[in-house]
């Protein structure tokens, strides 16, 4: 192999940056009194082609050890050594100058030869770690930008980019990459949902499982092991050992884009998969582990852990809080994502202690940043150490997670008392949570399921978790799922127990596409997939966790009512306010924004603990819209409910859980009249309706 000559280099931008006449490479590296850059041929190679040793006067600008290698072009593979201080009981300083390290600020990366073993013990790994690309970082975006549409009207589909194509029924040509998702594009735009909200897809490391999980060949599936930030993973594209990471990434987001669908990626800032003291080293551990993690002042070889993943991002750092602000400008303004959604982003606001700041730095770069302006920002306002902010997480724009929709939906429609006044405040979108800070009801995430815990039939068909097959005994996941399971744990053939759980899986996707705030659906939802029960499917990178693609036939009509109910709210505009909801008529409205109701027009249940009926009636917005009327049943009987009267118009039928499939949801053409001024809404049902003017 040729060797190259070098230049002193800059140490701007960090990273190796291709020009036409070389590279250069700039790497983070304070405390280091040695740097080595390593060169190699193939993804694979065993050992370097060339090992180009920095010298301290001429390579070292500040905190930044800098390079230009003389031709050195695209497609070469590489990574850093580092030496320095050691006393890590005292220093946090964690150098081992054996140990070939990844650039954090890699473009791109491979794990063709990585040994997560080999890397938790001291000494060389050089035949067993992984690497950073050299790229030519040009793309032709053919004028794409960024859509940015209002986020009230956003419909958020979380998905995993993986598992959504994995499955032998896709029929894709390259299952589980990015480029798998492309072909399903229709089936989302059918669907109608607005954004993608994708499971982590920054570069992750698949062996970081516990080692009980991996003997029983179990790996990292969902993606939060994040250790290189601004590569795509790997796993996720189809020529990784050709750098096309980038391009395979930028490539969906184009075509979601020209389809109107959106892109948040959910980005693991507050943990890495280096965990702690035992963990491996492979690079910020190498490079500046007592900076970027939090780590205990008695004893700095102890990992403070608030995410429960063995390490804890120092996000408010000042060069951790610059690294993890430039890369999210960089997947905005180099990749045109629309958005982040913050794993764990509790740990974002809490100081060098360890303690919760209001003024935290980073949280507050993201909301300023001219860069990030148009994006959706959307915080996990919660850590794994206790610290609960949903309603006070620091910031004005930034909308969350309500954990609180979750619980008190889930409650409600498997029978719980009593509820009434909770149940309004999260459909009318949690005002009470928002509104005192001059919030609006698009801060509210809402969603009765995620990828964390039970899918949506699993929560309607089983009453305990059932995660034997993680290989931890069933002690891992959450112990209190607020699920029911129709009459019978799992399986059955009981047309009975059947039917009631496809009419609480309707129930589901009904109120959370009938509330105020931002309704975000879990992949497969839609056609009620299973997971047998398990509700931490974290390491199941198999059937168990993928989408069949033939339950979107099994299971037609449950994708036909969920498609439908999408279709309902974008066609009406109060459901999806931009500010809370007074109580006040509107002019030109003949009712007020919002009536609510119980048994008896006007009269709602606030304050009755055995009330398990709920209805409202929404105003129009807009002139030539419909007034809804709304009604909640969750009780074990059926309900004769009043409807309000109306002047020059009638109610129709728009949608009711309670009847077969056929007469569930209409189309506005084929909604049936309501001529009494009674309607029966069945046990355990939602009946929504529209009015119509006579003529």
């Amino acid at each position: 192999m040729k060797k190259y000559s070098t230049q002193p280099g800059h140490r701007f931008p960090f990273g190796a940056t291709f020009d036409s006449k070389g590279t250069n490479f700039s790497v983070w590296g304070r405390f280091a009194t040695h740097v080595e850059l390593l060169l190699y041929e193939a993804p694979d190679s065993p050992t370097p082609f060339q090992v180009i040793e920095l010298d301290r006067e001429v390579n070292r600008t500040f905190y930044a050890w800098h390079v230009y290698v003389e031709g050195l072009a695209p497609g070469t593979f590489y990574g850093w050594r580092m030496d320095g201080p050691g006393d890590t009981r005292s220093t946090g300083l964690r150098f081992d100058k054996e140990k070939v390290l990844l650039d954090p600020w890699a473009r791109a990366v491979t794990h063709e030869l990585w040994d997560r073993r080999r890397a938790c013990l001291p000494g060389n790994n050089g035949a067993f770690s992984m690497r950073s690309i050299v790229l030519d970082d040009d793309y032709d975006w053919k004028g794409d930008v960024p859509l940015n549409h209002p986020m009230e009207h956003a419909i958020i589909y979380e998905m995993h980019v993986g598992g959504f194509t994995r499955h032998p029924t896709s029929h894709v040509a390259h299952p589980g990459t990015f480029a798998g998702v492309i072909e399903k594009i229709p089936y989302l735009k059918a669907l109608g949902v607005t954004d993608v909200e994708l499971m982590p897809v920054m570069a992750f490391d698949e062996q970081d499982v516990p080692e009980g999980v991996a003997s029983r060949g179990l790996r990292n599936y969902w993606g939060y092991s994040t250790h290189s930030f601004f590569s795509p993973h790997p796993g996720y594209t189809v020529s990784p050992e050709k750098g096309t990471h980038c391009q395979e990434f930028r490539d969906l987001v184009k075509a979601l884009h020209q389809a109107g669908i959106g892109v948040i990626l959910d980005v693991v800032l507050n943990h890495t998969s280096e965990g702690g003291e035992g963990g491996p080293t492979i690079n910020f551990k190498g490079m500046a582990n007592p900076g970027f993690y939090h780590l205990d002042p008695n004893d700095r070889r102890i990992y403070r852990d608030y995410t429960g993943c063995g390490n804890t991002v120092n996000c408010n750092n000042p060069i951790v809080s610059q690294f993890l602000a430039d890369c999210l400008e960089y997947w905005v303004q180099e990749m045109h994502v629309d958005g982040f959604r913050f794993d764990l982003a509790s740990v974002l606001v809490r100081d060098q202690n360890g303690a919760p700041m209001y003024f935290a730095p980073t949280p507050w770069r993201i909301e300023f940043s001219n860069i990030l302006a148009n994006t959706t920002i959307i915080a996990e306002a919660w850590d794994a150490a206790g610290l609960y902010q949903v309603g006070d997480f620091p910031g004005f724009r930034w909308a969350e997670w309500n954990g609180q929709y979750r619980d008190v939906i889930r409650r409600f429609v498997r029978g719980d008392r009593g509820l009434i006044g909770a149940v309004a405040s999260r459909v009318s979108g949690s005002s009470d949570l928002y509104e005192r800070e001059g919030r609006v009801p698009s801060s509210s995430i809402n969603f009765v399921t995620c990828h964390d815990g039970f899918s949506l039939y699993d929560l309607v068909s089983y009453n305990e978790k059932h995660n034997e097959a993680n290989g931890e005994d069933n002690r891992d996941g959450n112990n209190d799922n607020l699920s029911s399971n129709s009459g019978a744990e799992g399986e059955t053939n009981d047309p009975n127990i059947l039917s009631l759980r496809n009419q609480q899986a309707k129930n589901f996707m009904a109120i959370l596409l009938l509330s105020q705030g931002v309704p975000m659906i879990l992949a497969g939802d839609e056609v009620l997939r299973t997971q047998r029960g398990n509700n931490n499917c974290y390491c199941q990178d198999n059937e168990l966790s993928w989408l069949d693609w033939t339950l979107t036939e099994k299971n037609r009509e449950m994708l036909g009512f969920v498609t439908k109910m999408i279709a309902f709210r974008k066609r009406h505009p109060c459901l999806m306010r931009k500010d809370f909801l007074t109580g006040k008529k509107k002019e030109k409205s003949y009712f007020p924004d919002v009536t609510w109701h119980g048994t008896k027009l006007n009269e709602p249940l606030w304050h009755d603990s055995d009330a398990q009926i709920l209805a409202y009636t929404l105003g129009r917005q807009r002139e030539k819209e419909e007034d809804l009327h709304i009604v909640f049943n969750m009780s074990d009987h059926g309900v004769e409910m009043p409807l309000p009267s109306l002047s020059g118009c009638v109610w129709h039928r728009a949608v009711d859980t309670g009847q077969l499939s056929s007469g569930d949801i209409f189309e506005p053409s084929d909604q049936p009249r309501i001529k009494e001024s009674f309607y029966r809404v069945s046990s355990h049902s939602i009946v929504v309706f529209e009015s119509r003017n006579l003529s």
